[in-house]
């Protein structure tokens, strides 16, 4: 069903932070930094794929980017709905119920057997496809995920995430210089508003976070050095 009333982006924003800290998806810690995929250090992770286990809070935070997505592409924008391997397959599964379109999704590369294929599902030359995934770091994957669609004669000139770093300048010039859009529903900013807000965590973390949002490489290549 599609939703058909939904609050600002603002009040989304603060709601879909609130949710996340709810669930135990965010975790701060600076004494003891995880430690990423690109191998740099940070004080902060998130798990938005805890969120297919609420299912109360995953109906509402599906709602909320499917409803932002039509608000920012159009209700007639698109023909398929593509999650990118693996995190982005059940939102995918989840908007693409909400709006009736088909849904399909992307591998990281091709299955490497049988028809080899990277796309799965039916996608057909000319359709306009959004690609949804839980969360965008710096938009590396989700351009690799864009080219795989292109080939099959698609066009993708958007993607929706539930969670946004939006701490590398780099990420949405990136993106549109590919002609990519990026929808989201939240940032680090909203977390860190709303933990502040309802104490969550103690200020001297949260000032620490603040300080690796504001230049997370120089914060990861400090740590390294201590």
């Amino acid at each position: 069903m599609i939703p058909s009333t939904y609050p600002d982006a603002a009040t989304m924003a603060q709601m879909t932070a609130r949710m996340l800290l709810d669930i135990g998806a965010v975790h701060f810690n600076a004494r003891e930094p995880f430690t990423h995929a690109s191998g740099k250090q940070a004080p902060t992770y998130i798990d938005c794929r805890k969120l297919i286990s609420y299912p109360r809070i995953r109906a509402t935070l599906m709602d909320f980017l499917t409803c932002t997505v039509m608000r920012n592409a159009g209700l007639e924008a698109f023909d398929n709905i593509a999650g990118g391997e693996t995190a982005g397959i059940p939102f995918a599964a989840f908007v693409a119920e909400r709006m009736a379109l088909p849904m399909t999704y992307v591998r990281k590369k091709p299955k490497g057997y049988g028809r080899d294929a990277q796309i799965e599902g039916q996608m057909n030359e000319g359709e306009r496809v959004l690609l949804v995934e839980d969360l965008t770091t710096d938009g590396g994957s989700k351009l690799k995920f864009v080219e795989a669609i292109r080939k099959t004669g698609a066009t993708c000139d958007h993607t929706a995430v539930i969670f946004f770093y939006d701490i590398f300048p780099e990420t949405v010039p990136n993106l549109t210089a590919e002609g990519v859009a990026l929808h989201h529903l939240c940032t680090w900013a909203d977390v860190v508003a709303e933990a502040r807000r309802a104490g969550d965590f103690d200020e001297e973390t949260l000032a620490e976070v603040e300080r690796f949002l504001t230049d997370p490489d120089a914060w990861s290549e400090a740590r390294g050095k201590s």
